[in-house]
């Protein structure tokens, strides 16, 4: 019997590809709209899930736009209840619920504070979508597995159809135009490699950079919340500081590289955490000293979420094979409601 997380996971390609014909002419004058702005920063704001696609966003918005692009701390005004000026900033919100107290409140007060508030919700009626300014639904429908997949994947693609539009980067709007299909594709391919390899872990690295980072933290949670294993993201520049000190004698790391101005710096850590004797799994190119997960060749930007629909595949099946029920991890709810 198929769990639902599996079930739901599968639906993304049809999911994207409904987001992308329903939403079509809202993104176009919403990017227009925010070219005509011209903001001087703009301001993420999300918890969980919703915050790796996030950092998504802040990578391709900063080298793509070169905008200022910072992740708000929702308690500085739920908690705090500090004031700033926010007077010619975007915020963009995600949430899959658009029901936790503190994102609503912290969208509330950036919109009193003078920014210009979007909210890319899955839930359309949501307390988030009606305080924003702009909503933009991610039509992934009823998602009911604790664990995000569907939702989180049509919220990156959602985020890089808005910046394509925003930038003019039409290289990357007509790569988009491919993303339902490949997304299919990539959720067909065989992971399973991984499994044996992970059965025992209960530590890891997952290792990506620049618009691949965000997926690399989304794996780590995903990692946590259905497989139990404690897993940390960082970037393939950040893990040798520190963090490589752990990855030896057979540690294991998670590489996702995509195929962009990143790739050298994977090389190079390649090799260290070789000579390391860490145990390497690797998406997005071949390396005889890694188990090569297989990956698709697509635009850059695309092959981080790429490697998620992959990897959503993996997590559901190595959750089962250690025992655990991926669909309700323990002490976990679907809707975190914080303050």
């Amino acid at each position: 019997m198929q769990t639902l997380m599996f079930r739901e996971a599968a639906e993304a390609a049809s999911v994207v590809a409904k987001q992308f014909s329903d939403t079509a002419g809202e993104v176009s004058a919403l990017a227009a709209k925010l070219k005509a702005m011209k903001p001087r920063a703009v301001i993420t704001l999300a918890r969980g899930s919703s915050d790796n696609a996030a950092t998504f966003a802040k990578y391709l918005i900063e080298t793509r736009l070169g905008i200022l692009t910072s992740s708000a701390a929702p308690s500085i005004s739920s908690v705090y209840s500090a004031k700033a000026d926010l007077k010619e900033t975007v915020l963009i919100a995600t949430s899959q619920s658009g029901k936790s107290p503190d994102i609503v409140t912290a969208l509330q007060a950036a919109k009193e504070a003078g920014a210009f508030t979007i909210a890319l919700v899955n839930v359309i009626d949501s307390p988030l979508a009606q305080s924003a300014d702009i909503a933009l639904p991610l039509c992934a429908g009823p998602e009911k597995s604790v664990a995000a997949t569907k939702s989180y994947l049509a919220t990156v693609a959602g985020i890089a159809r808005l910046v394509a539009a925003w930038s003019e980067d039409h290289a990357l709007a007509t790569a988009l135009d491919g993303l339902p299909d490949l997304l299919a594709k990539a959720w067909g391919l065989d992971w399973s490699a991984a499994v044996e390899k992970l059965l025992p872990a209960k530590n890891l690295y997952v290792i990506g950079r620049g618009v691949g980072f965000g997926g690399a933290q989304e794996a780590a949670l995903k990692f946590k919340e259905t497989c139990a294993i404690h897993a940390e993201a960082f970037s393939s520049a950040e893990v040798r500081h520190g963090p490589m000190a752990l990855a030896k004698d057979g540690f294991p790391a998670l590489v996702l590289s995509q195929n962009d101005e990143t790739r050298a710096g994977m090389l190079e850590l390649m090799e260290a955490l070789s000579q390391s004797g860490a145990e390497i799994l690797l998406s997005g190119f071949a390396d005889p000293r890694a188990t090569v997960l297989p990956s698709l060749e697509a635009h850059p930007v695309l092959q981080p979420i790429l490697f998620l629909q992959s990897f959503y595949r993996l997590a559901e099946a190595l959750s089962r094979a250690k025992g655990l029920n991926p669909d309700s991890p323990p002490l976990l709810n679907k809707v975190t409601e914080t303050l």
